[in-house]
């Protein structure tokens, strides 16, 4: 770099014509990347100075200007990216934040935590964002912000992160696919989304619990045990006559797929979905969801994991889909989807599922 040749520009630094100061500022990023762009440090400092004082007097077009240039720089000038990287404007603001990889954590998370949703998805298209800012993201992050980021295979999430998705994702569709087609979501929660996404995105799930090796599959299980089950609400009022009434009958071995049928029938709610929780070897929370939302989706891969057969599950469907009009017609659509499933497949599902019932006898323990 010509020492001379920088301070002749400095010089101009004065005058008071914006046209001029413009072609000042070029002129000495012109300058700053020159040659191989590598400068001492002394000469650094003196160009963090120079352009970041003439960048703060410039209309937006030429700090974004200025900004697509030093995006691509492996060492500029520190203050002046990191003043780009909080400008209120956006245009200004994305390319430093989507490209530079000159930028810190810690800067990046003060951007984070004091801009709005365009900066946080500008982050959050980074080819790679740390735990410690995808956290940051997930507090302040609208819908919009967090389907970005969880599109991102380069960003990584923390299970608490990854826990705080999936219970804002639980009432919100806009977050769904995002969420089920990101690889990287612990198996466990990703079969949480089972009971609330629609028809695609559960054979979604379902082919990625096929595809998961028992190894991997037992990792997961053990993450998901780790964790409380909190979200089930309390138990019915009837809940501790029901299970001594079913014990009873196991006793006598007296639970029967037809048993359950007949409470079902009976409207003895409770005592089906402790029969249930029984027979299909899942936790009374899982069971009591899918009957209140009528889930016979999810009731065909209990029914068919524990081996039920197709006319029992129809028996099931018909009855709790009794206040409808069309409860035949519907009963035998899901009946075709019943033979349609394989049983291995509903196995390695309801695996994820036993998590919650796992987790309840640790908490109960």
């Amino acid at each position: 770099m010509s020492t001379s040749k920088l301070h002749d520009l400095i010089s101009l630094a004065n005058e008071p014509s914006s046209a001029r100061r413009r072609e000042l500022l070029r002129g000495v990023t012109d300058l700053f990347f020159a040659g191989d762009g590598l400068h001492a440090s002394s000469e650094l400092n003196l160009f963090d100075d120079v352009m970041g004082q003439l960048a703060s007097d410039m209309e937006e077009a030429v700090r974004e200007e200025l900004s697509r240039r030093l995006s691509a720089a492996s060492a500029p000038p520190r203050h002046l990216l990191r003043d780009l990287a909080r400008d209120t404007s956006i245009a200004v603001a994305e390319p430093i934040l989507t490209g530079s990889s000159a930028l810190t954590d810690d800067d990046l998370l003060a951007v984070a935590h004091t801009r709005g949703q365009d900066h946080l998805r500008a982050i959050s298209q980074r080819p790679t964002v740390s735990a410690a800012v995808s956290e940051a993201i997930v507090e302040r992050g609208d819908d919009q912000t967090l389907d970005t980021l969880l599109r991102n295979d380069g960003a990584t999430l923390s299970r608490e992160s990854h826990e705080r998705v999936i219970d804002r994702a639980a009432a919100n569709t806009a977050l769904h696919a995002a969420i089920v087609r990101r690889r990287a979501v612990p198996m466990d929660l990703l079969n949480e989304m089972y009971f609330v996404v629609e028809a695609k995105l559960r054979d979604a799930i379902r082919e990625r619990n096929s595809e998961v090796d028992p190894e991997a599959l037992e990792q997961a299980l053990a993450a998901g045990r780790k964790s409380l089950a909190t979200r089930d609400g309390a138990l019915p009022d009837d809940f501790e006559d029901a299970e001594r009434a079913v014990r009873l009958l196991k006793l006598r071995g007296g639970i029967t797929p037809p048993v359950l049928a007949g409470f079902l029938r009976n409207r003895e709610t409770t005592k089906f979905l402790v029969a249930l929780c029984e027979l299909a070897d899942i936790d009374f929370g899982t069971a009591r969801r899918i009957l209140e939302r009528r889930d016979l989706d999810a009731l065909s891969i209990v029914c068919k994991a524990a081996s039920f057969d197709r006319s029992l599950y129809l028996t099931f469907a018909v009855l709790i889909l009794d206040r409808e009009t069309n409860a035949m017609g519907r009963a035998r659509e899901y009946g075709e989807l019943y033979e349609a499933l394989p049983q291995e497949a509903a196995q390695r599902t309801i695996r994820f599922w036993r998590v919650r019932r796992q987790t309840g006898d640790v908490a109960a323990a």
